[in-house]
């Protein structure tokens, strides 16, 4: 058999070995969409409890916020919004709420000067205390919120 014809079979082999290897190999488990679980009870016990510690302060202990909440103050910072259904929570999927509450609303927005007294929680709380706080939240609003929230997230989903 010719050498060239030799480096070929063989260059043939180990591509299809890697091929093999390639398809047989576990790489993980499919990236699902992000979703909170606000029937996991579980979860919400947990985030009740880390909301309790990290949010209440700001956001009241029911997540009613603060008073004249749409109105900025004599700092020029908006009070903290409640996290019921009068708030504006529910208006936003829950991949931007993970990430406003990791990151901040300045990074989010994608404006570096904008003032928040709301801290950025990356750091300080782990994704999985993310997702349980905003899961405890979810689940105090009413059925026909949840609904609504649901709708914002498929239509965030297409987008």
């Amino acid at each position: 058999m010719s050498k060239p014809k030799m480096a070929f079979i063989v260059l043939l082999g180990l591509v299809a070995t890697g091929v093999a290897v390639y398809l047989t190999t576990d790489r993980g488990p499919v990236a699902q969409p992000f979703a909170l679980r606000p029937d996991d009870a579980a979860l919400v016990t947990r985030g009740h409890q880390v909301y309790l510690e990290n949010c209440a302060s700001c956001h009241g202990s029911e997540g009613e916020g603060q008073a004249n909440w749409r109105e900025r103050n004599a700092q020029g910072m908006l009070p903290a919004p409640p996290h019921d259904e009068s708030g504006h929570t529910w208006h936003h999927p829950d991949e931007m709420l993970f990430a406003l509450t990791k990151y901040g609303v300045a990074k989010v927005a994608n404006m570096p000067g904008y003032q928040s007294a709301m801290p950025a929680y990356e750091g300080k709380l782990s994704d999985s205390d993310i997702i349980a706080v905003l899961s405890w939240i979810k689940s105090q609003w009413p059925e026909e919120t949840r609904k609504l929230h649901d709708q914002v997230n498929q239509r965030a989903q297409v987008k």
